[in-house]
């Protein structure tokens, strides 16, 4: 009987072994694919002021703001739309978007320059993929948390990776290509999480923190505040005035002519008014200040337009400082299109070494089975049916979130058919080079005179030019 068991056992532990292997790959998998699309998601949400440019290019565009026209369009909008809101909103040309923009919680529209209201503002591609980065499309309370979770992952495996490769700050000046292709995948692994490691621990950080703020606030609140919340909120955030006043419309001129007064220096980004035609309703400015990383300096106003206090972020304690740019140095806000463009290469990089990690695992394997066409596929696919979605965009309203990962699918139940990898990839990469000039195409059609302008420009040239590297790289790989 014994002898039996001991058999059994032999039996059975390569076979755990065996699945326990199996179910790790896969895991590995999944954390993969939700990282890639996290970072990759990232990288574009960069541009994501010139995405919302871009999505309606017929918009006039100033730097300009003409207090008279902002009251007029603040009570336009007021009497079109009587309906309750918790808050109502102005856009400034400040913001990144040379627009001025009037909107509460449920609708927005462009102000003219009269300020008359001008059109309905649209901008659903930009939000889906600000919130797939976010969110993931998951709710948002939880999505968030996801995602922050990844965020510290990331700082966990840069870490971890230097720690497993000694070498690789040597390696990092590498760069072998030819064979079949696992070389080429560690060398720019590592080049890439070498050259960029300090970016990428700060995305991390930054990362981590939009989500986890709850849980930190949580555990600080229990030893320090004897569960008070609040109390270690208003210890970070300046706590809101409480003010008991007359209803009636905000005076947004006067608050304005107060900054412009009392800090030319600074550019508007867009102003609060919390709740409205309540007596505790009251305006709140918040005024990027230059060479500062800070989000803002906030300037708060009763109804009337009377000055009440400032937030204290720009010369508040170091604490509410470091929390207040956490923004603009997660998404490269701080130097205009200059440090935009960094953080898209920097961004790129990042996406590449998450892409190219698994393809290095993938190489050294013993074994091939889907997952050596499921990877690629969710590699090139992801942005194929980001194109895509775009594209249908121009003329359909549809559930973008759903055409995303149902597209997803598809894609890899397609590939699970397939038998060359390499051709399938090139395949890919042609039609996501097809897609991107079906979308510029299509978009100019559209859009007419208006796609000339620099608003539609800015992204279509470098759209096309991607294509065209992409149609010709396709073709050489697709060779035999």
């Amino acid at each position: 009987m014994k002898n039996s068991d001991q058999s059994a056992n032999l039996v059975n532990t390569p076979s755990i072994s065996k699945r326990s292997l199996s179910a790790h790959a896969w895991l590995g998998l999944f954390v993969s694919a939700f990282m890639y699309i996290i970072c990759l998601s990232g990288t574009l949400a960069v541009f994501h002021q010139e995405l919302e440019r871009w999505e309606q290019p017929q918009i006039p565009e100033t730097t300009e703001v003409d207090i008279q026209a902002i009251d007029k369009a603040y009570d336009n909008f007021v009497d079109t739309y009587p309906e309750d809101t918790e808050h109502m909103y102005v856009v400034f040309p400040g913001s990144g978007i040379p627009r001025v923009v009037v909107e509460n919680d449920h609708v927005a529209h462009f102000v003219n320059p009269d300020g008359s209201l001008g059109e309905v503002e649209q901008s659903n591609w930009t939000k889906m993929l600000v919130d797939l980065h976010l969110y993931l499309h998951l709710p948002k309370s939880f999505g968030m948390i996801v995602v922050s979770a990844f965020g510290a992952l990331l700082c966990a495996l840069i870490l971890s990776g230097f720690l497993a490769h000694p070498r690789i700050i040597k390696d990092a000046f590498r760069f072998r290509r030819g064979g079949p292709g696992l070389q080429e995948n560690i060398d720019l692994h590592n080049r890439f999480s070498v050259w960029a490691a300090p970016f990428h621990i700060m995305i991390g950080v930054t990362g981590a923190y939009f989500g986890l703020t709850t849980v930190l606030i949580g555990l600080a609140s229990q030893a320090f505040y004897g569960g008070d919340n609040q109390a270690v909120m208003d210890e970070l955030f300046t706590p809101e005035p409480v003010l008991e006043q007359p209803l009636q419309r905000p005076q947004i001129g006067r608050a304005m002519e107060y900054i412009s007064q009392h800090n030319p220096e600074g550019s508007p980004l867009f102003l609060t008014v919390h709740e409205p035609d309540t007596p505790g309703q009251f305006i709140e400015f918040f005024v990027k200040q230059p060479g500062r990383l800070i989000y803002s300096e906030n300037y708060r106003f009763d109804v009337q337009g009377n000055f009440i206090e400032t937030a204290g972020y720009r010369d508040g304690e170091t604490a509410k400082q470091v929390i207040y740019s956490m923004y603009r140095l997660h998404f490269g806000e701080f130097a205009g299109n200059a440090s935009k463009l960094l953080y898209f290469v920097l961004g790129m990089m990042l996406t590449v070494v998450s892409a190219t990690g698994i393809n290095i695992w993938l190489n050294k394997r013993k074994t091939t089975d889907v997952i050596n066409l499921w990877w690629p596929t969710f590699v090139w696919g992801t942005p194929l049916i980001l194109s895509v979605s775009a594209l249908l965009n121009l003329f359909i309203h549809v559930r973008l979130d759903l055409f995303i990962w149902l597209g997803l699918v598809v894609a890899l139940a397609i590939a699970a058919r397939q038998q060359n990898v390499q051709l399938w990839v090139a395949r890919l990469k042609q039609a996501l080079a097809v897609s991107l000039l079906a979308l510029v195409a299509a978009y100019t059609a559209k859009s007419g005179i208006a796609a000339f302008n620099i608003a539609a420009l800015q992204l279509n040239i470098p759209l096309a030019l991607f294509a065209i590297y992409l149609l010709l790289k396709g073709g050489r790989q697709a060779r035999p």
